[in-house]
């Protein structure tokens, strides 16, 4: 073996080396983070919208007077207003979690203490059926009764909607939240709320 080819084996050895290094130090890494903190990596909508948006709406809904109407009109029978969420429009130009944003208004509605609240759709019919076997396989005396349903006084429902504006490397996203609630027994609109967010995202001029 001449001096030329050890030189240039002993070249590539090296090389070879320095790969596995780089690459054993760029591997993937992986931290946990508190789920109330927000990483936004882009405009999209994201958790912390979602959860911020319903409580804040929620609030405002709550300080409308259909509350104290309520508690007037009901005072004898100790009630609270019970309020059925029959769903949310996602009208946006990208996917949004509309389950997680209903979610998050239920249990803004659950913590307030205010109101009472019923499931519907799914978890309503399942809950059916489970009273329905339970009367033929369960006891007497266990047996959740047919026909005791609490019925929702107010339907909730509403819309997420949005539009971007971008020029060049600069884009601001828009969303707009409408909600409504509905007295079931009358008909009439006792709430209606609106939430607006704009997000800016500014890109690199670099493409980072």
């Amino acid at each position: 073996m001449n001096k030329s080819n050890f030189t240039f084996k002993a070249l590539v050895l090296v090389a070879s080396f320095a790969v596995l290094a780089l690459t054993g130090c760029g591997g993937t890494k992986v931290q946990r983070l508190d789920a109330s903190q927000e990483v936004a990596l882009t405009d999209r909508w994201n958790a912390t919208d979602s959860r911020l948006v319903s409580e804040e709406m929620i609030d405002d809904m709550l300080s409308f007077p259909w509350v104290t109407r309520w508690a007037e009109a009901n005072q004898k029978r100790n009630r609270q207003p019970t309020v059925i969420v029959m769903g949310v429009r996602n009208r946006s130009h990208e996917h949004i979690s509309v389950e997680t944003f209903i979610n998050d208004l239920r249990r803004a509605m659950i913590r307030s203490g205010r109101v009472d609240f019923v499931a519907g759709g799914d978890v309503r019919d399942a809950l059916r059926d489970e009273r329905k076997d339970q009367e033929f396989n369960a006891t007497a005396d266990t047996a959740a009764k047919l026909a005791a349903e609490q019925g929702a006084n107010f339907a909730l429902s509403g819309s997420i909607d949005s539009w971007v504006d971008q020029l060049d490397g600069t884009r601001v996203t828009n969303y707009q939240i409408d909600l409504t609630l509905i007295d079931i027994q009358t008909g009439k609109q006792v709430w209606m709320g609106q939430k607006k967010l704009q997000k800016h995202q500014q890109r690199s001029k670099f493409g980072f």
